[in-house]
């Protein structure tokens, strides 16, 4: 089998296009699903089952339904309500960047709030005490003490689930986005050359793996050096 370079060459700007929009809806998801992430994990470790279940009831029903179907339900569902196209919300809506970048974020969400609530979890007690013994309030107590130190312990779980929704933003192709597989599947089609279309972006994908891989180990490195077995 003899591989066909030249269509490869030829079309490494699309490729190009495609990884930035890939990185683009990537950084975006991954920021929001943060923001969305902490305050459901401070629910999460409440003892009050009122705060406790709505957030453990989100994270059960995402984590529990596949990435997909919660794709087609916002981009595809949403407008055949005829409510939601006339309302203010529809130009946002009916864009495919915001209703990828919104299922993944809210995918993502889920995943995140349920590491960073185990990472809650396993903070020792005595960095507790000690805050408290401190005057700290409770607000002061997470703000300067839990969250940092929940999201230091994190980061080797929290590299995980990123490098999954690097691979998960493949699905923003089959809502018209040209990303990486998006540009694949446009090279694809117009050589008939399927196998040169998608190992080029599977090229691509392995060099982002890469890339994200090395700056969490830079990031480990930095937040979690305290952890590192001593040298004698």
């Amino acid at each position: 089998m003899i591989l066909d370079y030249n269509v490869i060459w030829e079309n490494l700007p699309l490729y190009f296009g495609g990884a930035l929009v890939t990185l683009k809806v990537l950084l975006i998801s991954l920021f929001f699903g943060l923001m969305l992430a902490i305050p459901l994990a401070l629910m999460r470790v409440s003892r009050s089952p009122l705060i406790n279940f709505p957030a453990w009831l989100y994270t059960y029903v995402i984590r529990g339904t596949p990435m997909l179907v919660q794709l087609f339900l916002i981009y595809f569902g949403l407008a055949q309500f005829e409510t939601v196209r006339q309302s203010v919300l529809w130009p946002y809506l009916s864009s495919a960047t915001f209703c990828a970048c919104l299922a993944f974020a809210i995918n993502t969400g889920a995943y995140s709030a349920e590491l960073l609530a185990g990472s809650l979890k396993s903070i020792p007690h005595g960095e507790i005490e000690a805050a408290k013994a401190m005057g700290m309030s409770r607000v002061t107590l997470y703000r300067r003490i839990l969250l940092p130190s929940a999201l230091r312990r994190v980061l080797p779980q929290y590299s995980n689930e990123v490098l999954m929704m690097m691979q998960t933003t493949s699905l923003a192709s089959i809502v018209t986005l040209v990303d990486i597989t998006g540009a694949a599947r446009t090279v694809s089609a117009r050589y008939y050359l399927p196998f040169e279309a998608f190992i080029t972006a599977a090229v691509f994908y392995l060099i982002l793996t890469f890339i994200l891989t090395r700056l969490f180990k830079l990031a480990e490195r930095r937040w979690l050096a305290y952890q590192a077995p001593r040298k004698h």
